[in-house]
């Protein structure tokens, strides 16, 4: 391998630099010589030919984009001379036949699980606290403030002691000193935990469940009744006004729809019926406390990785998550698949350009319309209202080499690795089917992590190039670098580094193995994801609408 540049695949017309470049620069390429025309920063493209104005632009041996204006040989790609461009697509034209990777050495592993009477694993133990309406969220905010530090969850606050010192600075009169101070991370010894197989309690508050249109509280129900659903979740508390268009009834259809068997707790409080304020919250905080108490009987046991679920998700990406954090993530999840797992591939935004690969490996003809419907549908939202898919890349994502959309998506999609595509599910459908499965989810971060987990992922992996600190409430977020350079820059979000593919040391193969032995440690509850361990708990439904 060439330490210094990077030929995708063979039919791509472009190179990437894998460190920085400088023009006049002469790169030996297969026997071809070509002359840098301009300075090249690690991670971004320069063209192997001259390519004419409107000339097809190749990586991944995808098009990806298209020539504005001359691009000499050695020429830098930029925003300026290179256009989105991605290839169309239609119904499945091929039978598609999968090489399953060699799952040997996990054939036989197991991990520690939290085993639900339907059959679910959950590789976590939580209990819910959800508001079915926005005017519920100061309820649950008491409630949370009654319940996190009594019961042994709260995490320290490490900055507390720095607003302190700084208030006695200032009214000491030593504002001068301020900056000086150092932050360091406390040892606060907090109260222990009450319930021992309990991971913690969690609010999911938002702004929904009324006003907008009755679809946004009826997708509003299904993602909750997802996440009451999913395997992490021991039950839940419900807090209804009672008005609202997100009725409690709609919560009982979408879960019935989802899981006739369910069997879980679920306690129901509506506040327009239970009169006061403090009887409403009165009732809640004790009737939730002995559900819990309930649910701290459950241990952990040993269950099959079959019993996986796995988010496959990208955010903060750069130049090089297609080529090392999201291949890795694919061979992990080709594993996954091939030991009977399900794992769960999202972001339609960033899929555009690669939907005829996505479509050809469908497993049948109504899978594959079901997707390329969806694409089609979202598409054409986006550009009702003056956008459309190419302008997904962010700011971000242009300066660290991703310029288009179709090459950020033909590296997205690297996360789905090459197994089948065995469902095609909506925004809120819950996954059901073993292998991989595609959610339609927008390209933002929390919304397609939150959706993800409402499908029932019970671990999400998170690749990234730039950093990003997006984790879950219920489902443990796994973040993964594409590159050294970030582990080291930001080793508190970071789990994982996938920079020695770039370097050479380390093949997609292993790492994606990597990758699967530590999922397996977090599902076991043997060390904790980074997102975990800071709290990050983001939760934002996707409103119905366009949003990449």
């Amino acid at each position: 391998m060439n330490h210094k540049i990077l030929q995708i695949h063979p039919k791509d017309n472009v190179l990437v630099a894998l460190t920085d470049l400088k023009a006049g620069d002469s790169i030996n390429f297969e026997n071809n010589t070509i002359t840098l025309k301009n300075d090249i920063a690690a991670k971004h493209k320069f063209s192997m030919v001259d390519l004419e104005p409107g000339a097809q632009i190749y990586m991944y041996g995808s098009l990806v984009g298209r020539s504005k204006t001359l691009i000499p040989k050695g020429g830098a790609l930029t925003t300026a001379n290179v256009a989105h461009d991605a290839s169309s697509f239609g119904s499945k034209t091929e039978e598609y036949n999968w090489d399953a990777p060699d799952i040997s050495r996990f054939k036989n592993k197991t991990f520690k699980g939290y085993h639900r009477p339907d059959g679910q694993v959950g590789t976590a133990n939580y209990w819910l606290v959800i508001p079915l309406v926005f005017c519920e969220n100061r309820n649950v905010d008491v409630i949370k403030d009654a319940f996190v530090e009594e019961l042994g969850f709260s995490k320290p606050n490490t900055y507390k002691s720095l607003v302190q010192q700084m208030a006695e600075l200032y009214k000491n009169g030593k504002k001068s000193e301020i900056e000086s101070l150092s932050v360091e991370e406390d040892i606060i010894i907090g109260k222990s935990k009450i319930f021992k197989n309990i991971d913690g309690i969690k609010f999911l508050t938002h702004n929904g469940g009324c006003g907008g249109i009755r679809q946004d509280s009826e997708a509003l129900c299904a993602l909750f009744a997802g996440y009451i659903n999913n395997p992490n979740v021991a039950g839940a508390t419900v807090l209804s006004l009672g008005c609202q268009n997100a009725q409690p009834d709609i919560l009982k259809e979408k879960l019935d729809k989802i899981n006739p068997d369910f069997k879980k707790p679920v306690i129901l409080l509506e506040q327009q019926k239970e009169g006061t304020e403090q009887h409403l919250l009165s009732q809640a905080i004790k009737n939730t406390f002995l559900a819990m108490a309930d649910a701290d009987h459950l241990q952990r046991e040993p269950a099959p990785l079959s019993k996986l679920t796995i988010g496959l998700e990208c955010g903060g990406s750069d130049g090089f998550s297609g080529i090392s954090a999201n291949p890795a993530v694919g061979h992990a999840s080709d594993l996954v698949v091939a030991l009977g797992g399900k794992t769960i591939l999202s972001e339609f935004p960033e899929l555009c350009g690669v939907e005829q690969e996505l479509i050809n490996r469908c497993t049948d003809e109504v899978i594959a319309e079901k997707f390329s419907g969806l694409m089609k549908a979202y598409a054409a939202s986006a550009e009702a209202v003056g956008s459309g898919f190419d302008m997904n890349p962010s700011p971000g994502n242009i300066k660290d080499g991703l310029i288009t959309d179709a090459m950020k998506s033909s590296g997205a999609a690297k996360k789905g690795g090459t197994s089948p595509v065995v469902d095609v599910l909506d925004y809120s459908e819950y996954v059901s089917k073993p292998g991989l499965n595609l959610l339609c989810t927008p390209g933002n971060d929390v919304e397609s992590t939150t959706a993800m987990a409402g499908s029932g992922a019970n671990i999400i992996l998170f690749t990234t190039g730039l950093g990003t600190p997006t984790g879950n409430p219920v489902a443990p977020v796994i973040k993964i670098s594409s590159n050294t350079t970030l582990a080291k820059r930001m080793p508190d979000i970071i789990d994982i580094d996938t920079g020695g593919v770039i370097t050479g040391e380390k093949t997609i193969q292993k790492m994606g193995e990597e990758i699967l032995d530590h999922i397996i440690k977090v599902a076991s509850g043997e060390i904790q994801a980074k997102a975990v361990q800071l709290g990050q708990d983001d939760f934002i439904p996707w409103k119905r609408g366009v949003s990449l």
